[in-house]
């Protein structure tokens, strides 16, 4: 047991009347000693909680009470989701983008999970292979759903071989029994040129619809090759195998459409953009359920943009998590409490997929003035053009081509906790630049507020 700490109390909150402080740890809850948040929520439920904690300093735990109405909140923040281990993924998955992360960076950013809790509190995705008997019991006890799989193949040698683990070629019986149970589950396909794409791939979505009719969803997603990669066996898809890609996904959404009443079967937007084409509007969507894999990301931006309005809520990862699981890793909040200031000149800096969407929104909804300039990302190289993988290394190089009168604003999706995948901050760049929540209406309100300002100086 690693412990959970009281990270905060609510004030007026029943945990506010006893004697708790931040920084205790957790030891049980009714005579419990829970695993994880889920179990602690539960815990807390009752109309009487007791709970031991351990305080710094003390070599006694203390107990308390704190008595208020069932189902009543109890006031109290846990500074994490899983207090015993997280259960790490023992695949060597060939595709596996931390394999391709340099050294030096976060210890966080290196833990590969393989854990259904967190895919039930997050999003994250699992491959079951670590799943057990007793791990279905309390998915279906408690309810955990939806759930998130990666399938990448139906093929059972070939997904042991992707996932470098032979029980690859059989942890996809726990999704059976799952879709059996009535747990919504989302799948997701990671397609590898010349590795399960092509007749596989086509293989592996017959199969869904003849072995897992009952999912929710399934994701084809690209691989992400970095020049730190050292598969062999691992390169970008070429604007051919991208297009052919999206061709069968739209082909399988049709099916599926005809088939089991509604679309399942998408690509997601970097697919579309590698092809040259342009992605699906969100009609095009039964749900968002799997935007955080650029399943209908672009689309919600733009009407977000476009219409003025909230971004659609979005279904998984760091875009959602279950209420009560702490915000942790790249879900932290991202953004400072900054207010854009007043320009004559605004740049937007943003990844190479984004830049065009950005220029011909900008161009459309009047603000053909905005500058857009699309961030190298030289930190990982080969085909890493998305946003959020921007590093404050990168974003240097770029701000020393934008004129210095620019007001200049970066999407606070690259940031966790005010800092960039490669550790710099906002405030180590070498001029001041704004980050924006990554949503379409945040954005347009920002260029807004910049002119504002800039006129009431005028």
């Amino acid at each position: 047991m690693s412990g959970a700490r009281i990270s905060s109390i609510s004030p007026d909150s029943p945990a506010s009347a006893v004697d708790l402080l931040v920084g205790d740890e957790l030891v049980s809850v009714n005579g419990n000693e829970p695993t994880d948040i889920i179990e602690y929520q539960q815990l807390i439920d009752a109309s009487r909680v007791t709970l031991v904690v351990r305080r710094e300093g003390e070599a006694l735990a203390r107990k308390v009470t704190v008595v208020k109405s069932e189902g009543q909140p109890l006031g109290l923040g846990i500074d994490s989701a899983v207090f015993d281990r997280i259960r790490t993924c023992d695949n060597h998955c060939t595709f596996c983008f931390i394999y391709q992360l340099p050294k030096g960076m976060r210890r966080s950013l290196y833990v590969k999970d393989d854990d259904f809790r967190l895919s039930f509190l997050y999003g994250n995705y699992t491959t079951l292979t670590r799943f057990t008997e007793f791990d279905l019991e309390r998915v279906l006890d408690e309810g955990l759903s939806p759930l998130y799989v990666s399938i990448h193949t139906t093929n059972p040698e070939l997904r042991a071989s992707m996932l470098r683990n032979p029980r690859g070629a059989t942890s996809l019986r726990w999704l059976r029994e799952l879709l059996r149970a009535g747990v919504e589950v989302h799948g997701q396909v990671v397609v590898c040129p010349g590795v399960n794409d092509g007749e596989e791939l086509e293989r592996t979505l017959y199969d869904v619809l003849s072995l897992y009719p009952e999912l929710a969803s399934v994701a084809l997603v690209p691989v992400g090759v970095s020049d730190l990669s050292r598969e062999e066996s691992m390169r970008p898809h070429e604007p051919d195998e991208a297009r052919r890609v999206v061709e069968v996904a739209e082909r399988f959404q049709r099916l599926t459409r005809e088939l089991l009443g509604r679309a399942k079967v998408f690509a997601s937007d970097e697919f579309y953009l590698v092809a040259g084409l342009e992605p699906p509007g969100t009609e095009s969507f039964e749900s968002l359920d799997e935007a955080e894999n650029g399943v209908g990301l672009v689309a919600a931006f733009v009407e977000s943009f476009a219409e003025r309005s909230p971004m659609a809520k979005l279904g998984s990862g760091f875009f959602q998590s279950v209420d009560g699981a702490p915000a942790i890793g790249y879900r932290a909040p991202r953004t400072y409490d900054q207010q854009p200031v007043g320009g004559e000149n605004v740049t937007v800096l943003t990844g190479e997929y984004a830049a065009p969407i950005l220029r011909t929104l900008f161009d459309e909804y009047g603000f053909a003035d905005v500058d857009v300039k699309a961030v190298t990302n030289r930190y990982f190289g080969g085909n890493i053009k998305v946003a959020g993988l921007m590093t404050g290394q990168d974003l240097q190089v770029a701000l020393s081509e934008v004129d210095e009168s620019h007001v200049c604003l970066v999407p606070d999706v690259c940031l966790s906790e005010g800092r960039f995948l490669d550790g710099l901050s906002l405030d180590d760049l070498s001029r001041p630049v704004t980050s924006v929540a990554t949503t379409g209406h945040d954005l347009r309100d920002a260029l807004e507020k910049v002119r504002s300002v800039a006129a009431s100086r005028s």
